[in-house]
């Protein structure tokens, strides 16, 4: 254990790099978050497929967030122990030997990479080469997204079709290796900050090289790849000059980064077998901690690399979630308040008296509590950017079904918080097959589960108890924080469940059961139905020849 101050006086400063922006904060080496912000940037789409972000604005935004911090007086530089990166993976950050980025981040959506996948790996099966697709599942649980859209996709994207950029390379990090390396100068990555590559043998996961067989296969430079440490261990410390133009202490060290599915487990205190956490976030995943490498290929569902060195932990995704609330108000409803006696309840933020200004989150929840349950039989299927598990889908898209004109906004908004929960319940029906047991209660994590509603609707619509933890938006932020106490050993796992609080449990309330039984038949089968069509109408957007 940490010697004086106690654990609970010495902080780690923490950052979530989500697709929206980081956010920066200092939290306790259990888990308490004394101060945070967030900050937000902008993803561009060029065209033809494309998907970027800026690396040296994250930078920028992390270094000026943390001297923020500081100034603030929440803490003192000298109770800054470490240093802990979390956030987006699947993601491609080009840099110079010096970690300074030679190009745009290649983001986790972008898909330009895809012809140089299916020209690796492509063939009759599911779009894969039986022999190929049987030896990547076989050591890694996964393989190369054939819609390029992960860092093998990425990197033979920039390898071929960027040669300026290939060129100017010394290493293809994932976005917190990225952070990392900014902070220590040292380049390094993880099995789990790495296991968005399939490039490591994860049937033996104390390994720490690359699959020479997986990167044959790929075509990846593997001189270019960073070096693997130990999840969950000290890199280095904060460089001298780092350290100085931040104002923190000297002797920080700066401990590997891990994707948000790592933190956000931790956050939530599931860190042990078969603890459970649900995030509803801009996208949505179910996960636990399992003893077994295992993988469905068929429904996207593996266990990879966990928090701990020889753990695992499941691995699954939808890609829209959360956004969906976003996408209705800013998109559907052009982020105004809407007219309509129905919605007079609702409150609408607005700088300007007498004018009507953009809808708050609030002020949509509290007009979906306003429908009944079930939505009048508006249905909304949650696939805007394509389905990924339990079905694997990217021509998919969403819809709302079964409106009539007695449908009012109110069955809408609700419908769309439904069928996120439908979604999550399709993909706990898999999941809960992948471990073989029921899984319950659940802990709820991510920026949806602020509202009550939206965790009572999953409560009901999954039939399982709900465990909100405390501040469940920076969930990933709080895991950031307690993974800098493991690293240290100033926490030990067997406590983490218990140093993250709950502040509300949702029980399944079994008079609405057979309302989302009825719709959840309906529920699943749609896709099914939809399927053809979607493949007539985007099927364009898979080699990004339309501009998407």
């Amino acid at each position: 254990m940490i010697g004086w101050p106690a654990r609970e006086d010495q902080f780690v400063l923490a950052v979530d790099l989500g697709t929206g922006g980081p956010k920066v904060g200092f939290v306790s080496l259990v888990g308490r978050i004394a101060w945070r912000e967030h900050v937000e940037v902008a993803t561009t789409f060029p065209g033809g497929g494309a998907a970027l972000q800026d690396a040296e604005e994250w930078w920028r935004v992390v270094c000026e967030a943390t001297c923020r911090g500081l100034s603030s007086g929440a803490v003192s530089p000298e109770q800054v122990v470490a240093v802990s990166c979390t956030g987006q993976w699947s993601s491609t950050v080009p840099v110079d030997a010096s970690g300074r980025p030679v190009g745009k981040c290649v983001m986790w959506m972008d898909s330009r990479g895809a012809r140089h996948v299916r020209a690796a790996v492509g063939g009759p099966v599911a779009g894969y080469s039986p022999l190929a697709a049987a030896r990547w599942i076989r050591r890694s649980g996964g393989a190369p997204n054939l819609q390029g859209a992960d860092p093998i996709g990425h990197i033979l994207h920039l390898e071929r079709d960027d040669p300026g950029v290939a060129a100017a390379t010394r290493w293809y990090l994932e976005p917190v290796d990225y952070l990392t390396m900014r902070f220590t100068g040292e380049a390094s990555a993880s099995p789990a900050s790495m296991l968005g590559s399939w490039l490591t043998d994860n049937r033996h996961p104390h390994s720490m090289s690359y699959d020479p067989t997986l990167l044959k296969m790929s075509g990846v430079p593997a001189g270019k790849l960073p070096p693997l440490r130990p999840t969950g261990s000290v890199v280095a410390e904060v460089a001298p000059g780092i350290a100085s133009e931040l104002g923190l202490g000297p002797h920080v060290k700066v401990v590997t980064g891990v994707p948000d599915l790592h933190s956000a487990a931790v956050g939530s205190g599931c860190v042990l077998d078969y603890e459970t956490h649900l995030a509803i976030s801009t996208t949505s995943w179910i996960s636990c901690a399992v003893p077994f490498k295992k993988t469905d290929a068929f429904h996207q569902i593996a266990s990879v690399p966990g928090v701990f060195p020889g753990s695992y932990v499941v691995v699954d995704n939808q890609d829209t979630s959360g956004i969906c609330l976003k996408w209705l108000r800013d998109s559907l409803l052009d982020g105004t308040a809407p007219g309509g006696h129905e919605e007079s309840a609702a409150t609408y933020e607005s700088d300007e008296p007498g004018r009507s200004g953009p809808i708050s989150f609030d002020a949509l929840t509290d007009l979906a509590a306003t429908a009944p349950p079930g939505s009048g039989g508006v249905v909304f299927t949650p696939w805007l950017m394509g389905q990924r598990t339990p079905v694997d889908d990217q021509l998919a898209r969403g819809g709302i079904h079964n409106l009539s004109l007695r449908t009012g906004r109110r069955h809408v908004v609700r419908s769309v918080l439904e069928g996120v929960a439908l979604n999550n319940r399709w993909l706990l029906d898999y999941v809960e097959r992948f471990v073989k047991r029921r899984l319950d209660p659940i802990r709820i994590v991510g920026g949806g589960a602020q509202s009550p509603l939206w965790c009572q609707i999953h409560a009901d619509v999954m039939d399982r108890t709900f465990e909100r933890v405390e501040e469940p938006k920076h969930a990933s932020l709080r895991g950031a924080g307690l993974l800098g106490g493991l690293a240290l050993s100033a926490v030990t796992p067997d406590e983490v469940h218990g140093l993250v609080p709950v502040d509300e449990i949702f029980l399944p309330e079994a008079a609405n059961r057979p309302t989302y039984d009825a719709i959840y038949h309906e529920f699943t089968r749609l896709h099914g139905s939809q399927k053809a069509m979607f493949r007539r109408l985007n099927g364009r957007a898979r080699t990004g020849r339309d501009g998407r």
